[in-house]
Formats: structure tokens, C-alpha cells, sequence
């Protein structure tokens, strides 16, 4: 008879499927491959991405790099068994950042960790990362997948990205001499976007609402699809009007909302006086108020409310942007001003005006 063999362990059966990772790479090899863009040519693979700034037709560039995740939208993702929108929200919360700075993006690096890897939720996942950085003009130049059994509970991911773009050292945003009279532009935004979410499903959990189920508000949808509408990404448009009409800033509405964001991008000195009442608020927004009754100066700094980016430009260059930003196919609206504080070293500030009124709840 012969003698009990004892293998001893493997990473395998302590949870990390190292298969199952090579296999995620075939998979996403095609997707990653339809990102690549002057200046990225490195193998998917490879120890290090590089990238050619000579090659992209920069001569005197400065990087700028941002990184986010896409929060507790991914606990709803799970929920509602939808997850490619979730990619396209991992690049567009970093790649809206970086282009405010008057950057261009220019790749994209994701890290995926999970407690077991599952090959084609994860593949799902990356899709939507590839069409996020196809629609925002950068590379998916690469990224790490994560196996953590005991981190994570079972079927839970997390997710973070990380974008690096690069703008001409004298074209960079904010630019110098934003004053009164300066004029804002709204970007409409595409939903929720990834802020907010924590607050949003304690709405949907108190209410006993389900994400299955048509929306209180709209019932040709489930409740789920509308709040996992993919952050919408600006960079192209941004870019383009940047180009063609010039610009003085971009803020983008993210945590924070609108009174926290704007003045992230204003000098000392002045206020961005926003009329609350001069773009319509989606119905999702005034649903969670009344359903959480939520107070509109809460409404204002969780959520953006419907107004994804805000640009600023002088007065006499409105009409211009405006149209250029139609043109992008964005949805746009006049929503305010600058005006002068009371004392000129004052830090910025927002004013949001008529809001009681507009957003009743």
C-alpha cells in the first residue's frame, strides 16, 4: 500500500486564483488595446507603462494627475447586478478633475481588488473602464487585480483609478484675472455621478424602497438603472471651448456640491452667485429630497443637483461658449455671476440664491 502524498498548500486553495488573473488579461487585452492614443504604446503586461509627452505634441508640458474611486455607487452596482456603468465613473471622477486644470488627459491606471476574482464580472467592469478612457481621449496603459480573501467579504470589489494628463505650462486653468461680472456656465449633469451615495441609499433603505423596481419618479425605469447612470465625462467638450473660445476656470461638481466645489477655482475677493432656479433640476434629485427630507442646504453640498461642471467666462465670450458647448453636445445654461465681495481678501465663496424656493422638496 502505497504512501499518502502530502502536497502541502497552495496560493490557490488559500483564495488566489492566479489562473483565473491570466485569464483576465487575455480578456481585457482587446479592450485595453482600443484606448491606445499617441504617445502610449507599451504592451499590456509590461513591469512599467510608459508614455511619450514628445509623441502626444507637447513641447513645454506640465503633468497634472488625479485619483478616485467611485465610493458606496458600487454597494448599489452589486445590489442591481449592473456594473460597466462603474467603469465609466472610475474615469470620469479622475479624468473631470484633471481636465479643470486646463489638463488633457492622457492615460489611466485602475486597480481592481476583490476577495475572488470573478473572470467576467471583472471583465465587465474593465469594458466600461476602456469606453470611460475612449470617451475621455487617454490610454488604459495599465492597472492591478487584487485576490484578498479576508479583506473583502464574498462577491464584494473596490475599485480606484488614477489619471495623469499634461497641459502647456502657459495654458494652464484657473487662469489670472477672474472678476466681477464674469459669467457661469452649467454643464447638466447625467445623475447622481458618484456623490452622494451613502446618503442616497440610506434614502432608498429607509423608504423602503427596492433598486428593482420602477423609480417613485419615472416608471419606465427601475429605481437601480437610473441611479447607476455612468458620471457623465466633459473632457472633450472642456477642451474644445478651452480651444476654440477660452475660458477662465472649470469646477467640477463632485463631493461637496456646488457651494464647496466653485470656489475651489475662484480667487479671494469674490462670490459665485448662483441662481438656483435658472436650470431645471431633474426629478431624482427632488424625489430624494422629499423622500429623505433632506434640507436644500444639504441638497446643495451631497449632491450636484443636475449641474455636473461649471465654467467660467467673461461676459462678451458667453454667447460663444455657450454655442461651442451645444455644439459638443452638451445640455447648457446660463446659471450665474461673479460679484464682488464685500472685502476684497475675503476667501470665495457661493451664494446660492432662490434655492428655498426652487427646490422645495
Amino acid at each position: 500500500m502505497g504512501e499518502a502524498i502530502n502536497r502541502g498548500q497552495t496560493y490557490k486553495g488559500a483564495g488566489v486564483d492566479i489562473d483565473a488573473g491570466q485569464a483576465l488579461v487575455r480578456a481585457i487585452q482587446p479592450l485595453v488595446g482600443a484606448t491606445r492614443r499617441a504617445g502610449a504604446d507599451t504592451a499590456l503586461g509590461s513591469f512599467g507603462a510608459l508614455f511619450d509627452l514628445k509623441a502626444a505634441g507637447f513641447r513645454d508640458p506640465i503633468l497634472v494627475a488625479g485619483t478616485d474611486g467611485v465610493g458606496t455607487k458600487l454597494k448599489v452596482a452589486l445590489v442591481a447586478g449592473r456594473h460597466r456603468g462603474i467603469g465609466v465613473d472610475l474615469v470620469a471622477m479622475s479624468v473631470n478633475d484633471v481636465v479643470v486644470q486646463g489638463a488633457e488627459p492622457l492615460f489611466f491606471l485602475d486597480y481592481y481588488a476583490t476577495s475572488r476574482l470573478d473572470v467576467g464580472l471583472a471583465t465587465e467592469v474593465i469594458a466600461g473602464i476602456a469606453e470611460g478612457c475612449q470617451a475621455a481621449g487617454c490610454a488604459l496603459i495599465g492597472g492591478e487585480t487584487a485576490e484578498m480573501p479576508g479583506l473583502y467579504q464574498a462577491g464584494d470589489y473596490d475599485l480606484a483609478g488614477f489619471c495623469v494628463g499634461a497641459a502647456e505650462r502657459d495654458a494652464l486653468l484657473p487662469r489670472p484675472g477672474i472678476v466681477a461680472g464674469d459669467r457661469l456656465i452649467g454643464l447638466a449633469s447625467s445623475g447622481l455621478h458618484a456623490n452622494g451615495f451613502s446618503l442616497a441609499r440610506a434614502i432608498v433603505a429607509a423608504g423602503g424602497f427596492t433598486y428593482d423596481r420602477p423609480a417613485p419618479f419615472d416608471s419606465a425605469a427601475p429605481l437601480g438603472e437610473i441611479l447607476l447612470a455612468p458620471t457623465r465625462i466633459y473632457v472633450k467638450s472642456c477642451l474644445k471651448v478651452l480651444r476654440d473660445v477660452g475660458v477662465k476656470a472649470f469646477a467640477h461638481i463632485t463631493g461637496g456640491g456646488l457651494v464647496d466645489n466653485v470656489p475651489r477655482v475662484l480667487p479671494p475677493g469674490v462670490v459665485a452667485e448662483i441662481a438656483a432656479a435658472s436650470w431645471p433640476r431633474p426629478p431624482l434629485f427632488a424625489w430624494l429630497q422629499q423622500a429623505g427630507a433632506v434640507a436644500p442646504e444639504e441638497m446643495a453640498r451631497t449632491f450636484n443637483n443636475g449641474i455636473g461642471m461649471i465654467v467660467v467666462v467673461a461676459a462678451d465670450r458667453l454667447e460663444a461658449a455657450m454655442a461651442d458647448l451645444r455644439a459638443s453636445g452638451e445640455r447648457v445654461f446660463e446659471i450665474g455671476r461673479i460679484v464682488a465681495a464685500a472685502d476684497d481678501k475675503a476667501p470665495p465663496a457661493v451664494a446660492l440664491a432662490g434655492m428655498a424656493e426652487a427646490w422645495r422638496g
